[in-house]
């Protein structure tokens, strides 16, 4: 497990998070931070918790999903619209330097915890709104989900083969994209913060992250009228760019974006003639000539077991990928060396395997100090540390609202 070098300071250590969110930008955002030191306080209602602690598989009845996006979290439960729930929250927003949160616009509004209420309680607060759609607009009430990211962006509509559906990721791409941004966007609030001394509201949108990576395709089709169509695992800028069955039955993934690799593939499969092809002198022209060179290519690789593509292609400095599952992951050596996958001690399941923190720091590294807690395990802890008193804590309790 990555842990601090001695003596060092994690970068984001005195940063106090109030994640207020669920599935899953909001808490992935969350989790990054927590990763590089911000002390990040889950906020789970006390009768509904995060549904991601019941997403997917689970071991002993403890969700596993969890357990990664709940990391070096503590949990506590708080139910924003029952009696004393509000009052509660205030005065922790008070403490905090950052609240995530994903409801639906208007609902913190509806409980007088809008951004004039918390900035009262805090003008130094970055209070972080991540929605399907944004805070206005003809769609910012709608129920908003990654998967619809994914089909309004634009990424389904290029994603398949030329002759088949629209195709979906499956996994949470357009959410996992949005959390990253998420985190991006709080640093940079921060950072504005740190010269102005006032906070400010971030507002994320799902849809637009991933329209950010999705490329230039809004530029092309303004200047050109240009739609990009679905091309498999085919690219339109280079070829040869496909996955290749091997002779053992197992499959490998080839890029030829620069030239010069372009070159070397196609002596390495024997076909050194092709170069001197005068299409064969840009991507675009490869590109168009792609069933011709995905020919020799895949010829040669469906002749070899995979680990002889991989050797040969490695000698020869041409670009290669074993296509991997999760098996081939965990065991991966590069993904070793780098420590990508490491291991967490969890008092309820024992030794974890789970994604390391996202990069690394020579000097100030981030590290995950424990996978995701029971809910609402540091309750009374955190009221407690706010000044509550036994009392106070108790008639909360009764009153619903932990």
């Amino acid at each position: 497990m990555t842990a601090p070098l001695s003596g060092t300071t994690a970068p984001l250590t005195g940063l106090r998070v109030l994640d207020l969110a669920t599935l899953f930008a909001g808490p992935l955002a969350a989790t990054m931070l927590g990763d590089f030191g911000a002390e990040v306080i889950k906020v789970e209602h006390p009768r509904k918790p995060d549904p991601s602690r019941g997403h997917g598989p689970s071991k002993d009845g403890v969700g596993l999903w969890w357990k990664l996006l709940g990391r070096n979290k503590r949990t506590m439960t708080l139910d924003l619209s029952a009696p004393g729930g509000r009052e509660t929250l205030l005065r922790l927003a008070a403490t905090a330097d950052v609240i995530v949160e994903n409801f639906r616009p208007g609902t913190l509004e509806k409980w007088d915890l809008g951004w004039e209420e918390l900035s009262a309680a805090n003008p130094r607060l970055v209070l972080t709104r991540v929605t399907g759609f944004g805070q206005f607009g003809p769609y910012s009430r709608r129920p908003g989900f990654g998967t619809l990211a994914e089909a309004m962006s634009g990424f389904a509509a290029i994603t398949g083969e030329p002759d088949g559906p629209p195709t979906l990721p499956p996994f949470g791409l357009a959410d996992s994209i949005a959390g990253l941004a998420t985190a991006y966007a709080v640093m940079t609030a921060l950072a504005a913060r740190d010269r102005t001394g006032k906070g400010q509201v971030v507002d994320m949108a799902i849809i637009e992250p991933i329209l950010t990576v999705l490329g230039p395709q809004p530029l092309w089709y303004d200047q050109l009228g240009h739609v990009q169509p679905r091309t498999g695992n085919r690219s339109t800028n280079n070829a040869p760019r496909n996955t290749y069955r091997t002779a053992d039955g197992s499959w490998v993934a080839v890029s030829t974006s620069a030239q010069s690799i372009a070159e070397r593939v196609m002596r390495l499969v024997g076909r050194p003639e092709l170069i001197a092809e005068p299409w064969f002198a840009s991507g675009a022209d490869r590109a168009a000539h792609a069933d011709v060179l995905d020919g020799a290519v895949g010829g040669w690789i469906a002749r070899h077991t995979r680990a002889e593509v991989i050797e040969a292609f490695e000698k020869a400095e041409a670009a290669v990928a074993p296509i991997q599952d999760v098996r081939d992951v965990m065991t991966d050596p590069q993904y070793a060396a780098l420590d990508s996958v490491t291991t967490v001690d969890d008092p309820e399941l024992g030794p974890l395997r789970m994604q390391n923190v996202l990069f690394r720091l020579s000097e100030t590294p981030g590290s995950i100090s424990w996978a995701g807690r029971a809910h609402g395990a540091d309750t009374e802890a955190v009221l407690t540390e706010l000044g509550l008193t036994g009392e106070e804590i108790a008639g909360l309790r009764e009153a619903g609202a932990l």
